[in-house]
């Protein structure tokens, strides 16, 4: 009877082992496997790390072995593993994983992270087998208190391979692009608004090459190796690189991969200060790209940003853009809740009309960016008013959804915030904000997010803020600027937030605005 509930053990060990290390793996990748953010995000949950409900189990288990190790009756050992399988039964229940936002991609690196971690694992394990009563109770106490730490040994053994690897996938990545003698690459950083401005552009320049972007959000530096090696054909003519980074060095690692020859810098702003812990040190990354164009090369810069505008760029030539004003800019601007009109007015005072579905003026802003590049690069502005007509915004960026919400989910500065209020703000009717607010923004989070919300509170009529963690800041900021607190609700979750939403009584026209998601690793 002891072996058989000894061998039941064994299996639900293992089973908890895999389930609980596939949560831990998940925020791994989403923390990008970088140790120092997976550790943040422990420490900003601990209740995921270490729930109570399993702090109390072992804590009986382990009691109970005490008074068990003393006692020479056999159904003392059968009650202990009786109650052992009870608590690894519920630990299965309570650790069974929940539908995430962003699964967990079995990519070959997690593949391999795992099977390092089942070796590890199976060493633990036999381990386990192999102790006396005691010893077997202090080995449940480390493995359920300290599983998801194993993630960083794990991670640890395996980053030697991993860099092995990438570097291999890199010196590929270079070789492809040595063999395009004649590829026109083109670098696109910025804040915010990166993304977007690289679909645009790809779209506007597709009127005179044959042009490929990096795709959806592959802007880190494996993301556009694996781009690279996947996607690049010969054939193509315009390379379009968008280039992430949270952190100084990242723009110019990507720079010597790719070597661009064009560059253009959308915005600076206040994001990921906790990795880049100083807007200087975002100044200094995102010129990375301008230090990297060659002097026979130009950089567009967006002259609306102040820190754009103030930095020198002395290695090669600037193309200033701005909305209004400076270099390539727009006159005549016409903003509404269908879509924006503008002329288009070269540095050589030649115009063009241009009209587009796009929300908002910062659409415009990143338009006027594109345009001004392609010029540069010999496409007649005539031959771009078409292509912009026909402009979509990027998928969860200002998408404006046929049941009136204004989808910009993956929006995360407060630059792109303010910019989707002003949007909300141009519709008619109940107007509604569903948001958790902005996170990644160090020491000045809880500040900015209370400038949002006193900012939110002249943009709509009911506020939803999901996550009672982020909501406070925001609805201070609220309160502060007069905003009704009957009319804000803090919910739970963004289902939470949706239901709430059901109840409220129409009153004509609605628009909700759903600003920002944040991944599970947030949550």
């Amino acid at each position: 009877m002891v072996n058989f509930f000894m061998q039941v053990i064994f299996v639900l060990s293992f089973l908890y082992g895999v389930v609980e290390i596939f949560r831990y793996v998940h925020m791994l990748q989403l923390s990008g496997y970088q140790a120092k953010e997976y550790f943040h995000w422990c420490k900003e949950h601990p209740a995921a790390v270490l729930p109570l409900s399993r702090i109390l189990m072992v804590l009986l288990v382990f009691l109970f072995t005490f008074v068990a190790n003393g006692v020479s009756q056999q159904w003392w050992l059968i009650g202990y593993e009786i109650i052992t399988i009870v608590f690894l039964l519920y630990s299965l229940v309570v650790a069974f994983p929940q539908k995430a936002k962003k699964p967990l991609v079995f990519t070959k690196r997690v593949w391999r992270f795992l099977i390092t971690y089942a070796i590890v694992y199976g060493v633990y394990l036999g381990a386990f087998g192999m102790a006396n009563l005691l010893l077997e109770s202090f080995y449940w106490v480390f493995f359920f208190v300290f599983v998801p730490f194993l993630v960083f040994v794990v991670n640890g053994i395996n980053l030697p391979i991993e860099k092995a690897i990438a570097n291999h996938f890199i010196k590929d990545a270079k070789r492809i692009l040595a063999e395009h003698k004649d590829l026109i690459v083109i670098g696109i950083t910025g804040s915010y608004g990166k993304t977007s401005t690289k679909n645009f552009l790809h779209d506007v320049l597709s009127a005179k090459y044959n042009t490929f972007m990096t795709p959806a959000s592959f802007n880190t530096t494996m993301g556009v190796v694996r781009a690279i090696r996947e996607n690049l054909k010969p054939s193509h003519e315009v390379f379009i690189c968008e280039m992430g980074a949270k952190g100084v060095g990242e723009i110019k690692e990507i720079c010597d991969i790719v070597h661009p020859q064009y560059g253009l810098i959308t915005s600076i702003g206040e994001q990921h200060l906790e990795t880049f812990l100083s807007v200087d040190n975002i100044i200094k990354t995102k010129f990375e790209l301008a230090d990297a164009i060659p002097s026979d090369g130009f950089v567009c810069l967006n002259y609306d940003n102040e820190y754009i505008a103030n930095h020198k760029v002395t290695n090669t030539r600037v193309v200033p853009y701005t909305v209004a004003g400076t270099g390539y800019h727009a006159e005549n601007i016409q903003v509404s809740s269908s879509g924006n009109s503008f002329t288009f007015v070269e540095p050589s005072g030649e115009k063009t009309e241009f009209t587009t579905k796009l929300l908002g003026v910062h659409s415009i802003q990143n338009i006027i960016g594109c345009l001004a590049l392609a010029r540069e690069l010999g496409v007649p502005a005539q031959k771009m008013v078409y292509p912009v007509r026909l402009l979509k915004p990027v998928q969860h960026r200002l998408e404006l959804l046929p049941n009136g919400f204004i989808d910009d989910a993956f929006n995360s500065n407060p630059a792109g915030f303010r910019a989707a209020l002003d949007v909300l703000k141009s519709f008619e009717g109940q107007r509604i904000l569903v948001t958790p607010g902005m996170v990644e923004l160090g020491e000045r989070e809880a500040a900015l997010n209370e400038e949002l919300g006193a900012y939110a509170a002249n943009c709509c009529d009911w506020a939803v803020l999901v996550g009672e963690r982020q909501a406070p800041p925001l609805k201070k900021g609220l309160l502060k600027a007069g905003f009704d607190e009957q009319k804000i609700y803090v919910a739970k979750s963004l289902n939470d937030g949706l239901r709430f939403l059901n109840t409220l009584p129409m009153q004509g026209k609605r628009t909700v605005l759903l600003e920002n998601d944040l991944p599970d690793n947030y949550n």
